[in-house]
């Protein structure tokens, strides 16, 4: 951990791929310890369906703890973030394939978008976790958009099970403060997507 986040402030924003919420507070956790100020978001489906992995409840809980501060799960809550320049980076981890799509198309109908285009507005950087099962498949053209977007910045990612799953694609979460920190150099780490030998 031989990054200085001191004073940096990182819009943290999650969405449903539940399944990987739990690489997501560990990657906060490191995230705080590096010195980083958590400004948290959620979107209305990742705030308030409770599944096999945590209530909603208990989610909301959990990142509003490690941030320390409320979490943001409205629009009109999330929408003062540019125009009172809370942020200098937002992370979206995870980032659905349902999120990457309105993010390419520019629709804003949930906090953590309303979040992306507030931030946007001063030209800061976005850093996309990308968690889908159709990543390759229906989502590949709006994730290929994002790729030519510009201060949009990727964490690497992972084809987890190229033989069951092949069209899925994983953001490798522990690459997280590394993505985002080649962000803000405005620099997008490669290779993008890899697979394990």
């Amino acid at each position: 951990m031989d990054k200085n986040f001191n004073g940096l402030r990182i819009g943290y924003a999650l969405t449903g791929s539940f399944c990987t919420f739990e690489k997501s507070f560990e990657q906060a956790k490191i995230l705080r310890e590096m010195g980083a100020e958590l400004l948290p978001i959620m979107s209305e489906n990742a705030s308030g369906i409770s599944t096999r992995f945590g209530t909603a409840e208990g989610n909301v809980k959990r990142l509003g703890e490690i941030c320390g501060k409320p979490v943001i799960r409205a629009i009109a809550d999330a929408e003062p973030i540019g125009p009172k320049s809370l942020t200098d980076i937002m992370v979206v981890a995870p980032c659905t394939s349902n999120t990457a799509a309105k993010l390419a198309m520019s629709i804003t109908d949930t906090a953590v978008t309303m979040a992306v285009k507030s931030h946007l507005r001063s030209g800061k950087p976005v850093v996309l976790a990308i968690a889908s099962n159709d990543s390759l498949l229906g989502s590949a053209k709006n994730i290929g958009e994002l790729f030519n977007r510009k201060n949009y910045f990727f964490v690497p990612m992972l084809q987890d099970d190229c033989v069951k799953k092949p069209a899925s694609l994983i953001a490798e979460f522990r690459m997280l403060p590394d993505a985002v920190d080649a962000a803000l150099r405005g620099v997008q780490l490669r290779p993008i997507i890899y697979h394990h030998e």
